[in-house]
């Protein structure tokens, strides 16, 4: 007699809750203080970390210090946009970028991290051998 042992390991279920608008508003800064400080107190800095954590050059916010419209905020607004599927305009992208760039820059920071789709495990409960 023989006996059959089966091992079934629990698939991963991903759960996406995908909007078209942006997860926090241009003025949210303080829903997460510690990010709103070091925004504040050092927001070329967290232009950098952010765009960073986006996959894109560390230091390219940097050049935004020499334009009247910052072109690598308003460039990351719009790829941010495009990748979310995020419904706005370029008028707004550009407003946000040239008059709240800080504020932009936390949105952005904070979209990302709403729109990372965890794994969670179901059924991992483990079954005793027979």
């Amino acid at each position: 007699m023989t006996t059959k042992l089966v091992i079934q390991q629990p698939a991963p279920v991903m759960d996406s809750r995908v909007s078209d608008q942006w997860g926090s508003g241009i003025c949210d800064c303080c829903e997460d203080m510690s990010q709103c400080c070091f925004g504040f107190w050092c927001c070329p800095c967290f232009a950098c970390i952010t765009t960073r954590d986006y996959g894109q050059a560390l230091c390219l916010p940097l050049l935004d210090a020499f334009c009247l419209i910052p072109p690598i905020n308003l460039a990351m607004r719009v790829s941010m946009r495009h990748r979310y599927g995020i419904t706005d305009t370029i008028c707004h992208d550009c407003a946000y970028a040239s008059f709240c760039s800080l504020c932009s820059w936390y949105q952005m920071s904070s979209e990302m991290k709403r729109r990372a789709i965890p794994i969670t495990l179901i059924s991992s409960t483990p079954r005793q051998p027979l």
